[in-house]
Formats: C-alpha cells, sequence, structure tokens
C-alpha cells in the first residue's frame, strides 16, 4: 500500500465472494480514514481493523490529487456522520478525496446484483424476521417477488432522475448564457425550468433511496 492511495477490500455478501467492496483512504502511518461499519461515521481506524484480515486492493486513477491533498480532503470530513447508501457510501467518500468527483462504481451495478442473488441463502433469523414469524408463506418467494419489483421500479426511475439532474446542469447554463446576454427574461424563464427539474430530482432521489433502504432490510445489507 501507499500513502494517499484508495484502497479497498473485498468481502462476502450473501455468500456471492467478490461483491461488496470497503474503500478508504490510506494514510501512510498504520491508519485508515473510511466510513467506519458499525457506526456510519468516517473515521480513522488501524490498518488492520479496516482490512480484517483480507486482501487489500489499490483503486488507480489516471488523473487525481496528490497525496498531500488527499490525506487533507480525508481529514476534513472526519466525524461526518451522513452515510447515505446510494449518495454518499464509503466509496463515494474515497473518490471524492482522490478525484474531487463523489462516485460509487458499486451503486452502478447495484441492479446486476438483484439478478446475482440466490434468496435462498438468506438467513433463517432475517427471514423469521422480515415475516415476524406469524405466516406460513414461502419466505423464499416473498422475497424474490420484492427483489423483481424493486429491480423494475429502479429501472424505471434512475433514467428519470439522472435525465432530471442533466436538465438541472443545461438550464442553469441557458440562465448564465442569458444573462451575459443581458436578456434577464429568458435568464428567469430558464431558473425556473431549472427549478422544476430540482423538485423532480429531489422527488425521484427520495424513491431511489426508498428501494434502497428496502433492499437493505430484504437482504441484510451492512456495508459500507
Amino acid at each position: 500500500m501507499a500513502r494517499g492511495e484508495q484502497i479497498y477490500t473485498l468481502r462476502e455478501f450473501l455468500k456471492i465472494d467478490g461483491v461488496y467492496e470497503h474503500h478508504g483512504i490510506d494514510c501512510g502511518d498504520g491508519t485508515v480514514i473510511h466510513y467506519r461499519k458499525g457506526t456510519d461515521t468516517i473515521e480513522r481506524t488501524s490498518t488492520r481493523e479496516f482490512t480484517d484480515g483480507r486482501k487489500v486492493y489499490i483503486k488507480r486513477y489516471p488523473l487525481r490529487y496528490i497525496a498531500d491533498t488527499v490525506i487533507q480532503r480525508a481529514e476534513s470530513r472526519l466525524g461526518e456522520k451522513k452515510y447515505n447508501l446510494l449518495f454518499n457510501n464509503c466509496e463515494h467518500f474515497a473518490t471524492w478525496c482522490i478525484t474531487g468527483l463523489s462516485y460509487s462504481q458499486q451503486v452502478k451495478n447495484f441492479i446486476p446484483l438483484l439478478d446475482r442473488i440466490n434468496v435462498e441463502q438468506i438467513s433463517k433469523p432475517l427471514q423469521e424476521a422480515i415475516l415476524a414469524g406469524k405466516t406460513q408463506v414461502d419466505t423464499n418467494d416473498l422475497v424474490s417477488q420484492a427483489l423483481a419489483d424493486i429491480k423494475v421500479a429502479w429501472e424505471n426511475i434512475q433514467p428519470e432522475y439522472k435525465q432530471s439532474l442533466q436538465e438541472i446542469n443545461d438550464w442553469e447554463k441557458v440562465a448564465f448564457t442569458a444573462l451575459k446576454k443581458d436578456r434577464e427574461d429568458l435568464a428567469r424563464a430558464a431558473l425556473v425550468r431549472k427549478q422544476k427539474y430540482q423538485k423532480r430530482a429531489q422527488e425521484l432521489e427520495a424513491n431511489l433511496q426508498k428501494l434502497a433502504t428496502i433492499t437493505e432490510t430484504l437482504l441484510g445489507i451492512n456495508n459500507g
């Protein structure tokens, strides 16, 4: 490992190897800054605690900040407790420290993951928690249907959400250009359009978060 690198380990998820990655920033002094599992807080822990005995990988980027800057950025968010599976997970944080962009490949792969899950591997205690032990309904069938419904909903919502974000950006540029040309009327109209898409994006983001929360409940996802 090297100082200021984005490192990660592969962790087992429902007996599927190599699906869940836990990311952090190597400080080069035997510590790592990351969203700590269990506390959902950005903390500095020992490298041993971060790796938990697992093999460590380094994520490489063609363009990135120098090591000192990466660590300063990571330290600037110590104590933050804003973990969000979809929009601010451990990979979002580490990638932001390295590149300035908050991005998670794992979120992009979220839907393909649902195709790979074998619901029969879900633990019995979790099944009992879902059904509270009060029904004879086949739990596997119930969870399978729920995951299928989540996938359909996600695939319907996510494209519109991404398009709304693009519209927000585009109308902001239109407003800026209009102001440069002293066309305040066009700028105001563009900002009204921007606000419309901002409202819609917020609604869609809330819906996506609900889907992620339901999935976490069904599968007992406990990643960072």
